[in-house]
């Protein structure tokens, strides 16, 4: 049944505002770094944190000028691009990205990496290996391993290759991996011998299963960013990275009497289920244009979903198929995670192609409320060179110990920082390896940010060159 703008209207003006139908969705809002972002000391920020218990204390520089991390907590690299190498011998390909973590045999740890390699093959010094049976364009770089990490060894493989500017991608409650390709170049584009921006599905258990690889094409060909499977309706959301004009937030709902598993998606139409973009309203009912509009955490919108005309784009870019007034847009729609019972999703940030500037919005999507509410904001930071104001989230992930953590891809200084539930912020790591110049140093941004599965190791990646990251510590619970 459709949550229709004036039902919304009716129900806001009972609860007051509106605020009241996120319910018992926690609330990531009121932090003052999070309102503004004009901190840029971080020992103020620190400080201020551990006098609430928030975090894990000031981060402290490392000797190996790799990542600082807090006093107690430690990491290992597990791949690094041109050191590394598969198990067929060619080294770790690079530009690491979005990436999930599996339980493994005998107690070991799966992860399928992306690695986000755009245009042809010759651009790239370590592109993603063309192994055998598992590629879909020969003429593209990028694609995604397989990582299985042991307490005293690193094995690698080739999980999918041929496939273009893989980004953030997803997980999905039956255990694979869905890889979305940021790009919309078709063949004969940019060398390109196959059509490009679609979802492929990984398994990182079943080798068998990566061979002949199918994209998803009922999922839609756009700049793929993340993402997630509601596993209780079905539902498949997808973040599209865009502009001219902004990208879109989407939802796919499957043919009547599919059930999702292993394998399933490669078998389906390329017209299956219904692919939908989001249309918000306020509490008051009126359209709302884009989600930059929203300044205030703790701001709800209203989701309606119109259906995509031509979702393989022959013609015309999916989210300009739509005129002015028909859905709602966001600039940089990035990382995506599921969790309580819903999908928190990122706008890392927003410039002059949007009404309203920012550095950064965390939002959640409720799915049985079918309400979209804003948990963090950062204002436009003043000065990104400085140490301690976040800007810029992109790749996120819920924490086994409350909140969030987020992957920083802003302008100068680069962390994985935490969020709590009452919206607090807090430094996990900083990226310490200049990529740059002494005079003008410059840091990759974090992505790939996950947990174990049993939650004692966050893993991340430093994009540039191409480095996963262990890390590990005294983790603890955080205040909400």
């Amino acid at each position: 049944m459709s949550l229709t703008r004036r039902d919304f209207a009716r129900k806001s003006a009972i609860t007051g505002a509106g605020v009241a139908l996120a319910g018992s969705v926690g609330a990531l809002a009121t932090a003052p770094n999070a309102l503004a972002s004009t901190e840029t000391e971080s020992t103020g920020n620190e400080a201020a944190a551990a006098q609430d218990g928030v975090g894990y204390g000031p981060l402290i520089s490392d000797p190996d000028g790799l990542l600082a991390l807090p006093s107690g907590f430690e990491y290992r690299v597990i791949t690094y691009s041109g050191k590394t190498r598969l198990e067929s011998g060619e080294f770790t390909p690079s530009n690491h990205d979005g990436t999930s973590t599996f339980p493994g045999p005998r107690g070991a740890t799966l992860l399928v990496n992306n690695h986000e390699l755009k245009g042809p093959r010759a651009n790239w010094a370590h592109p993603v290996p063309l192994t055998e049976g598992l590629v879909y364009d020969p003429a593209a770089s990028g694609g995604c391993t397989v990582v299985e990490v042991r307490r005293d060894q690193v094995a690698e493989w080739v999980g999918v290759a041929g496939t273009s500017t893989n980004c953030a991608g997803g997980n999905t409650p039956w255990g694979t991996w869905l890889s979305g390709e940021e790009t919309e170049d078709k063949a004969g584009q940019n060398g390109m011998t196959k059509d490009h921006g679609y979802v492929f599905e990984v398994d990182p258990a079943d080798r068998r299963a990566n061979r002949d690889p199918r994209p998803v094409k009922a999922f839609g060909r756009y700049a793929h960013e993340a993402v997630v499977v509601d596993p209780r309706r079905g539902h498949v959301y997808l973040t599209e990275d865009a502009a001219g004009p902004n990208g879109l937030f989407y939802r796919w709902t499957p043919p009547a009497g599919f059930e999702h598993g292993r394998g399933k998606l490669r078998a389906l139409a390329d017209d299956a289920g219904t692919l939908q973009a989001f249309k918000c309203f306020d509490s008051a009912g009126r359209f709302v244009d884009d989600l930059s509009r929203a300044t205030e955490p703790g701001t709800v919108y209203g989701v309606d979903w119109v259906d995509v005309t031509d979702r393989d784009a022959r013609t015309t870019s999916v989210r300009k198929q739509f005129t002015t007034g028909e859905v709602t847009r966001a600039r940089k729609l990035e990382g995506m995670w599921w969790g309580d019972g819903g999908a928190y999703v990122v706008s890392s940030y927003a410039r002059e192609e949007s009404p309203v500037q920012h550095d950064g919005q965390v939002w959640f999507y409720d799915p049985r409320r079918r309400t979209l509410t804003l948990k963090v904001r950062f204002g436009v930071n003043p000065d990104p060179s400085a140490d301690g104001a976040f800007d810029g989230p992109d790749n996120i992930t819920v924490s086994p110990y409350g909140g969030l953590v987020i992957a920083e891809d802003g302008e100068g200084v680069q962390h994985l920082f935490g969020a709590t539930d009452s919206g607090r912020t807090y430094p996990i790591a900083r990226n310490e390896l200049n990529i740059g110049t002494a005079e003008a140093p410059e840091y990759s941004e974090f992505t790939g940010v996950t947990f174990s599965p049993d939650g004692s190791t966050l893993f991340a990646n430093i994009q540039t060159p191409g480095i996963m990251l262990a890390i590990t510590g005294p983790w603890k619970r955080q205040p909400r």
